[in-house]
């Protein structure tokens, strides 16, 4: 293998630990209306645990709403039961057509803990990149053995460590702009 293949796939590794930090920040509810919040509640669809998009239309018409509107008129109540069970610090409301979901102000309290919980992700995020760059290292050495010449290997592990800087970076500027998003009122 390659140095520059060895470099590409540490890279990979790394992106994908960002998009994955993106999709579980998106999760957080950061005082208003957000559907994504839904992608990973999962109800019983005929017998199979299906997120609640893909069993229903999810809107919000303002900053403090959400509808979700059933394909099916007997998914209300699955629906229903699925997001209390989610604990996601609502109350979901049926009128028999759709669940109307009002958004709760949140406390200070809470807000600050979903900051630690994000923080949590970054850190979860930060050990993926890490890890992508010890693969990486290893795969370098064993390269080396396998004839690759040093100066070659040292320049790519100083390369690989250029892209742990700069995802690192990319991980502290997401969590700053979420942790910003959180805490403003």
């Amino acid at each position: 293998m390659e140095a520059k293949e060895i470099i590409a796939a540490a890279k990979d590794k790394m992106a994908n630990a960002i998009e994955h930090l993106d999709s579980e920040l998106k999760n957080f509810r950061a005082g208003k209306a957000n559907t994504a919040i839904f992608n990973n509640v999962m109800v019983n669809y005929y017998g199979s645990p299906t997120p609640v998009p893909q069993v229903a239309s999810i809107t919000a018409p303002d900053a403090r709403t959400m509808l979700i509107q059933p394909w099916e008129k007997n998914m209300i109540a699955p629906i229903e039961k699925a997001i209390m069970d989610a604990n996601l610090g609502f109350t979901p409301q049926n009128n028999g057509e759709q669940i109307r979901i009002n958004i709760p102000p949140l406390t200070e309290e809470r807000r600050k803990e979903l900051v630690k919980k994000a923080k949590g992700e970054g850190e979860n995020a930060k050990i993926s990149i890490r890890n992508a760059r010890k693969d990486g290292i290893d795969m370098l050495k064993k390269a080396q053995k396998d004839g690759m010449p040093e100066d070659v290997v040292k320049d790519s592990e100083g390369v690989i460590q250029k892209d742990v800087d700069a995802f690192n970076k990319k991980v502290d500027e997401l969590l700053a702009a979420k942790e910003k998003e959180i805490m403003t009122v």
